[in-house]
């Protein structure tokens, strides 16, 4: 038997270094077992890879229309796709490195290799060394999960990419496929797209973004078409065909069977926990279709054993795991701590961005709220208006009795940031009252957020 430790974290990814940061720092003595780089998929070939390229991309938009604020740009300007994977993969580096930094410091080692259940208390590692096995009182599966693979004729050819694989092209595709229209997808249609890319989206359900609000789907839509993006709903991929050095795409939409050529097609159709192999089925943790079954404090039915982050096969965000990671670890560690997903903003970092915490107007009808909508556009607020990003508004819902917020929905310039003082709202059971003799300074997109709170009472006063 190996070394012993009081909490072993498989996994280092964004739940499972948190988890591991956070029991060092009440005292345990903590390893982690990682089979691939720090960070997971968040940090490796997910969220920040992917926000690097948004922002080049961004850039770029930025200096073609410098004109319009009055900067003369001279000369031609272009999209270098292999300096903006060059900058990408300068800020992965730096970020991966910084956990490692993180984890050295809190005197937490990293074993190397693939963890799995040998029973409730120990932990084998297949390494590039051979294997090894580690003991621990306390064990925390942070392994996340991958994407789905459709199992339809040609979409195992050479052309047919995952986001991670979307995110490792050596050159722009001129045409491309995307299968699937939710928050993946509406971040990839932008950065190809602002990158002169022909974007082709078939969705099988009948809106954009799905788990959104509808009005924040609906905007979100409107914003690929801007962007000349052919989008398809009640439509359903059939198969992928070789043609002439391309791809032939067959699908089915409502008007009957459509085919189109591209270079690429990127499959964005959701993820699987990774619970393969694990030795779950030996130990005895409880599985449902796609995740591990735990509890609030994120414990499995195998006492001593927890899971946090996508391999629960819950929530599929990164803020999530890192929060479940903490709750988890001061269980582990004697603590009593539990999870609450009341307040969870989930933000879609396409352009414009959106974003939203709660309940959206529909889920609040159908749980019988007696609902008040507030909504506020960006088209006259002062500093949105300077910056030239007009698009969009926040939805504000309430409950009619005491203005409680039940949710907010925001698309439009910095949304992902602006959300955060909702999430708060929410988690501090504040009113519309409450938020409205909150003084916004002036001048900031925040404003528009007081100003939707206002018109949920009738009281607006700028739109």
């Amino acid at each position: 038997m190996g070394k012993a430790y009081d909490v072993v974290v498989i996994g280092g990814g964004t739940g499972g270094y948190v988890a591991a940061l956070r029991a060092s720092q009440l005292g345990a003595r903590v390893a982690v077992v990682e089979q691939g780089e720090l960070g997971g998929v968040c940090l490796n070939v997910g969220c920040i890879p992917t926000k690097a390229l948004l922002r080049s991309a961004e850039v770029y938009e930025m200096v073609t229309h410098a004109r319009d604020f009055g900067v003369m740009v001279d000369g031609d300007v272009k999209a270098d796709w292999a300096k903006m994977q060059d900058y990408k993969a300068k800020v992965v580096r730096r970020l991966v490195k910084g956990v490692a930094v993180l984890l050295k410091k809190a005197q937490v080692p990293v074993i190397e290799g693939r963890g799995r259940l040998v029973d409730a208390h120990t932990v084998e590692v297949q390494g590039a060394e051979g294997t090894q096995q580690v003991s621990a009182s306390k064990i925390i599966l942070a392994t996340g999960s991958r994407p789905v693979k459709l199992p339809l004729p040609g979409f195992d050819l050479l052309g047919v990419v995952d986001a991670t694989g979307a995110l490792e092209l050596e050159s722009l595709p001129e045409r491309l496929l995307i299968v699937g229209c939710g928050v993946i997808c509406a971040e990839f249609a932008t950065l190809f797209s602002s990158l002169g890319v022909r974007v082709t989206v078939v969705e099988m359900l009948e809106r954009a973004l799905p788990m959104m609000d509808h009005d924040i789907a609906h905007e979100i839509h409107r914003s690929l078409k801007r962007r000349k993006c052919k989008v398809y709903f009640d439509s359903r991929a059939q198969r992928i065909d070789e043609h002439d050095g391309a791809l032939l795409a067959t699908f089915e939409t409502p008007d009957g069977e459509k085919q189109i050529e591209v270079d690429k097609v990127l499959v964005t159709v959701g993820r699987w926990a990774n619970i393969q192999d694990l030795g779950l089925e030996q130990v005895g943790v409880e599985t449902k279709r796609n995740g591990i079954v735990v509890d609030e404090r994120m414990e499995t039915n195998v006492p001593g054993i927890y899971a946090v982050g996508d391999v629960t096969g819950a929530w599929w965000l990164a803020h999530v795991a890192s929060h479940e990671g903490i709750v988890a670890a001061e269980n582990a560690c004697g603590h009593e701590s539990r999870m609450h997903y009341k307040a969870v903003p989930s933000c879609v970092f396409s352009h414009p961005e959106a974003a939203s915490v709660g309940l959206n107007e529909e889920q609040a009808r159908e749980q019988g709220y007696d609902v008040l909508v507030g909504k506020s556009l960006f088209l006259s607020n002062g500093k949105a208006v300077t910056y030239g990003e007009r698009d969009g508004f926040v939805k504000v819902i309430a409950e009619g009795k005491h203005g409680e917020i039940l949710g907010v929905h925001i698309v439009g310039p910095h949304a992902s940031d602006l959300i955060l003082e909702a999430a708060l709202a929410m988690q501090m059971e504040a009113t519309l009252d409450e938020i409205a003799a909150t003084i916004h300074p002036h001048p900031t997109l925040g404003e528009v957020i007081s100003e939707a709170v206002l018109a949920a009472r009738g009281q607006a006063l700028q739109s």
